[in-house]
């Protein structure tokens, strides 16, 4: 009998594409569904990439049907939060409404499992600046991206109490870093995660980085952000597969390395591997940006067989320095 298939929505984007390949390493059927609006046909190094959108049903479910899938690994969203403030509509349909039609597919095609790529933006500011965020944290989103998202999870909530479709929600801290063994990477245009931006400023790409508040009540006044390597992101991806395989319940869970690392610390780090100082310019806070934001990570560990391989920031920047270097080179 065929192994049946996991659809990878989004696969051809940063995060999905590591999975993707993670997934085709261990020899998954893989098949992608991807408009590469933002990703890179490129990127997609395992199985069939189809271009399109998870809004259309009629695709979805011949994709479905087709490709004997069991499994669904929803990544295809956008992401840029100031975007979704300024066109929120956007953000509600490709995040939201598209999500609905796509777990409307799942249902008539009774998808077993169900893995949703979500993020920190759920939390919006945390109450207790000190306190890592928990999955019982109050949920209350400042921006429309982090809506679009609370919103999917609590849609993939209800339906999972209404059908035999399990799901694990993983809620994404700051996610940086490349493939170790540099054949993908963050591709995104006019990136906004921080040590992209910073890997850009050192290769010339950019002329500076711009931090956004020196004031806060952090040890150096910066903001305080958890952030976990790309490749250990993946991997949780591969443990939630597993622990559903294996008849783990529907749940939630934060996904980062449980410690954070201030906007000046990653400076320092960039400044160290790359051997000379970028290029900084301070301006005041942004509004809605919290001082600290750092994962709570006992129920991921209690719940999945997961162990980060490149917890450490050092590791994540000079991924991404080597990543930038080799996107100069092509």
């Amino acid at each position: 009998m065929a192994k049946s298939s996991i659809l990878v929505t989004g696969g051809a984007g940063y995060i999905g594409s590591h999975v993707v390949k993670l997934l085709g390493e261990r020899g998954e059927r893989v098949v992608v569904l991807d408009d590469l609006s933002t990703g890179n046909r490129d990127a997609v190094l395992f199985g069939e990439l189809i271009e399109g959108n998870t809004a259309d049903t009629a695709l979805v479910e011949k994709i479905l049907q087709d490709h004997e899938v069991d499994t669904v690994m929803h990544f295809a969203a956008h992401t840029i939060v100031p975007e979704s403030v300024e066109n929120p509509l956007k953000y509600y349909r490709n995040n939201t409404a598209a999500t609905r039609n796509l777990l409307e597919c799942c249902q008539n095609a009774d998808i077993r499992n169900f893995i949703f790529s979500s993020t920190a933006a759920t939390y919006g500011i945390p109450q207790d600046d000190t306190s890592p965020c928990i999955e019982t944290t109050a949920t209350a989103p400042i921006n429309p991206y982090g809506m679009s998202k609370l919103m999917s999870e609590h849609m993939l909530h209800d339906l999972s109490e209404a059908c035999d479709m399990k799901h694990v929600i993983l809620r994404y801290f700051n996610v940086a870093g490349s493939d170790p063994d540099g054949k993908i990477g963050q591709s995104t245009k006019n990136a906004t995660l921080l040590i992209k931006v910073a890997a850009e400023v050192a290769l010339g790409k950019r002329e500076q980085l711009t931090i956004f508040g020196t004031d806060y009540p952090t040890p150096d006044g910066t903001g305080v952000r958890d952030y976990i390597h790309v490749s250990d992101l993946a991997s949780a991806h591969l443990s939630a597969l597993d622990y559903l395989r294996n008849g783990g319940k529907s749940t939630l869970l934060n996904c980062g390395y449980g410690k954070g690392f201030s906007v000046r610390q990653v400076v320092d780090s960039i400044d160290r591997i790359h051997g000379e100082k970028i290029n900084v310019v301070e301006q005041p806070r942004r509004a809605g940006d919290p001082p600290s934001l750092i994962a709570g990570v006992d129920k991921i560990h209690q719940t999945l067989d997961w162990k980060p391989q490149f917890d450490d920031l050092d590791k994540i920047v000079d991924s991404s320095l080597q990543w930038e270097r080799k996107l100069m080179e092509k």
